[in-house]
């Protein structure tokens, strides 16, 4: 079992079936080289000095395409902790953007997060010197806004005073904002000027039949939990594969999971062109067929 970590060939070695099939569903994190250059730029915002223009970073990809687990990686290094004075510290602030750009839903979004309660009556002003006072408090130096397209599905004049809002939090605390979304959310931040020049962009590209795909496949196989090497580099596993998948690392991860699973079920330990073949997966592409149908 030369192909895998010593972690995980320590685990498939003790390991029951069942064991392996549920470690298979697991979720796995893979540094590969574009994710490990934002979790690089990401880490430098923490250590960025206050200024008047704070730096923000914009990721954009497709969906299903590695943005979220990126940020969720990137919280979960910069956890919440208790500091020697017995105050909660919480760096880095996760909240997902409302499903349209509502100041009110935004605000909510941040108390829910950090376990503020709310009362619907309450004023948008004293709401926000909540949110500001919490963050204060916190020390919060990086806020985290999902899914900011959501921003487009209102109104030109609630895009303007949704953008207006997140643009005044940054500038009021002094605090880097990152902001990801789809292609649709580079054309949000882009609706303003001032917010626009601020952001660093960073895209997120469908995979290619590349190095970076072989890179990839090579870490995926080390912590499938699997006593057989599969070869997924060999041209027709990666071709079909990347396929299958559309170039979309969240679909790569199902197919191998799926994949995986159904190797130990079957007793062939390893992925195959068959296994491949049969395993209940629906492309994207075909995803799309079946709704325009």
């Amino acid at each position: 079992m030369k192909h895998l970590t010593d972690k995980t060939k320590e685990f498939v070695e003790s390991a029951t079936i069942e064991d392996r099939i549920h470690s298979c569903r697991n979720s796995k994190w893979i540094g590969y080289t574009q994710a490990s250059k934002i979790m690089n730029k990401l880490e430098e915002l923490l250590v960025y000095p206050k200024t008047v223009r704070m730096p923000n970073i914009l990721l954009v990809g497709d969906s299903n395409n590695g943005k979220t687990a990126i940020l969720d990686k990137f919280k979960q290094k910069n956890l919440s902790y208790v500091d020697e004075d017995i105050r909660v510290i919480s760096p880095v602030v996760l909240v997902q953007a409302p499903p349209e750009p509502d100041e009110r839903r935004f605000y909510n979004a941040i108390l829910e997060v950090l376990y503020a309660p709310y009362r619907t009556s309450e004023k948008l002003d004293s709401r926000y010197l909540r949110v500001k006072k919490l963050l204060l408090n916190l020390k919060t130096k990086v806020l985290i806004i999902d899914e900011i397209h959501h921003v487009l599905a209102g109104s030109p004049s609630k895009q303007r005073k949704f953008l207006n809002v997140i643009k005044h939090l940054s500038n009021d605390l002094q605090i880097c904002l990152v902001c990801a979304g789809t292609k649709l959310a580079f054309n949000a931040i882009q609706s303003d000027q001032q917010l626009a020049n601020r952001f660093d962009p960073r895209i997120l590209p469908r995979w290619n039949n590349d190095i970076e795909l072989k890179r990839l496949l090579v870490s995926f196989e080390a912590l499938l939990p699997l006593k057989e090497e599969s070869l997924l580099i060999e041209p027709s596993m990666s071709n079909k594969i990347l396929s299958l998948s559309d170039g979309l690392i969240g679909e790569i991860a199902k197919i191998l999971e799926l994949s995986s699973i159904e190797a130990i079920k079957s007793g062939k330990e390893k992925i195959t062109k068959e296994i491949l073949n049969s395993i209940d997966y629906i492309s994207p592409e075909d995803r799309k067929k079946k709704f325009i149908s």
